[in-house]
């Protein structure tokens, strides 16, 4: 619902009818352009994040207080609170929501970690002028620690309370119909995003400024997202611009991205923009980095799930004839296969009977049934739970497997897979994965590919702990089903 009158849509538009659309726009501020609502939805945004951010100063501050009692910082620690809107400023996390339609909270971590530490370390000088005794290394460290996991934490419930009181963002395609059908359901389906597809405006065949500005008044529109894809570069330019001209925000969708991902660093040349773009792959270390995560990671939570792992073997075992494991032909790096472990979920002869079942098959690419007959009791609720691939932690100590990667495939789904894409099989396929995050269930295999595809054009340590941190409430809420 606009939070603009219908009154004021229609009275703004027959301006821009009467003086000659576009141009009435380009002589206004933008500020007096820009849509009230969206300006409204900003300030709201940041208010929320602010409001965040001084309870996550307190409860830093009370964290100290709790751990080092009267050697803290004392009353001073509340300096806090006032140093911390000014540091998260000074980094741009407050506005930074205002350029995004995924607003992604772990995705800022770093960054807050940044702002964190910079805030404990500022606090810290100013107080050593009130505080008698010197503050120790460790009161910083905890600081540090317990206000970027308290804004992490709390930034997440703000956003989810401007989302709930907010009303959906408008979104204008400007490009092809292909494009705006994707962007459609990836609207639908980001449980960060809150967003609607108003509509959509073709590059060749609604040519000119005044039609842009015509539909985003009569449409109501916040946001325009620009797709250019075998446009004119120039047509595509003077989309952006006529759209930052009313004031309205930009999204512009590259398929150049889609090929060399997001890790890519703006070289600067006179003038000239140049995109460094990084090697494919990973190196020697960077394997080593994520082999050792994975030992790590795989070694603790088997010793943390042993006692569940081994009741759920007796649950398969005493439920339903057949063994306890089952096993399954996957294809993993560099093409070579292996054995993955489940705990069996189907019946025994579940692979002879999937060709009489095939008819029923709900998933593009891959072999995927709501109410699959061959499924046990114990499978059923081992399979809606995830509790299924714990045995999968025994693949990853192997190095078959690893925490986060490509999906392993099996040989008939993998044959399909060609070109650049089979690049995907540079890393070690993993337990979970983006596809997983974004729920496997619903993915086509095409779109899969290109997932796995840019996972490995972007790897980073930081990226797996995010998938890994992701995955967790999508098992917790089955939203993976």
């Amino acid at each position: 619902m606009s939070l603009e009158t219908p009154t004021r849509r229609r009275s703004a538009a027959r301006r821009l009818r009467r003086d000659g659309g576009m141009r009435s726009v380009l002589r206004a501020p933008l500020e007096s352009a820009a849509p009230a609502a969206v300006r409204r939805r900003d300030r709201s945004s940041r208010a929320w994040l602010l409001v965040a951010d001084l309870a996550a100063a307190l409860a830093a501050v009370a964290v100290v207080h709790v751990t080092f009692g009267l050697e803290g910082p004392g009353p001073a620690g509340l300096l806090l609170v006032a140093v911390v809107p000014l540091a998260f400023t000074s980094l741009g996390l407050y506005r930074r929501d205002e350029l995004l339609l995924s607003r992604n909270t772990l995705d800022e971590a770093p960054t807050l970690l940044q702002a964190s530490t910079f805030s404990a370390v500022a606090t810290f000088l100013l107080e050593s002028a009130l505080v008698p005794t010197p503050l120790g290394a460790q009161i910083i460290a905890v600081s540090i620690a317990a206000l970027c996991g308290a804004a992490v934490l709390l930034r997440v419930a703000a956003r989810a309370a401007a989302r709930s009181t907010s009303p959906p963002e408008r979104c204008l395609v400007v490009g092809g119909a292909d494009v705006a059908e994707r962007l459609a359901v990836k609207l639908a389906d980001g449980a960060a995003i809150k967003a609607d597809l108003v509509g959509r405006l073709d590059l060749e065949r609604d040519r000119g400024e005044p039609e842009l500005a015509r539909r985003v008044v009569e449409a109501d529109v916040h946001r325009v997202v620009v797709a250019g894809e075998g446009a004119p570069p120039e047509r595509v330019h003077e989309a952006i611009q006529s759209a930052k001209a009313l004031g309205v925000k930009v999204s512009v969708l590259p398929r150049m991205f889609e090929v060399v991902g997001s890790s890519v660093a703006f070289d600067y040349l006179g003038g000239m923009t140049v995109l460094g773009v990084r090697r494919f792959g990973l190196d020697r270390r960077q394997r080593l980095a994520k082999r050792a995560f994975d030992l790590v990671g795989s070694g603790v939570l088997v010793a943390v799930a042993a006692p569940l792992m081994l009741a759920l073997a007796a649950a398969v075992r005493f439920t339903s004839p057949g063994p306890v494991l089952f096993r399954q032909t996957r294809v993993g790096r560099d093409g070579r296969h292996f054995q993955v472990f489940k705990f069996r979920s189907m019946v025994v002869d579940a692979e002879e009977r999937k060709a009489e079942l095939r008819a029923r098959n709900e998933a593009e690419g891959l072999f995927k049934i709501a109410d699959d007959p061959r499924v046990t009791r114990v499978g059923r609720l081992l399979r809606s739970t995830s509790l299924d691939e714990l045995p999968q932690l025994l693949n990853v100590l192997r190095g078959e497997m690893s925490l986060v990667g490509p999906r392993p495939l099996v040989i008939d789904e993998d044959v399909r897979i060609e070109g650049f894409y089979r690049r995907r099989l540079h890393l070690t396929p993993g337990m979970t994965g983006h596809w997983q995050v974004l729920g496997s269930a619903r993915i086509p295999l095409r779109e899969m590919m290109s997932i796995d595809y840019l996972y490995v054009a972007n790897w980073s340590l930081w990226g797996d702990v995010k998938v890994l941190l992701r995955t967790v409430p999508v098992v917790a809420l089955r939203r993976g089903q």
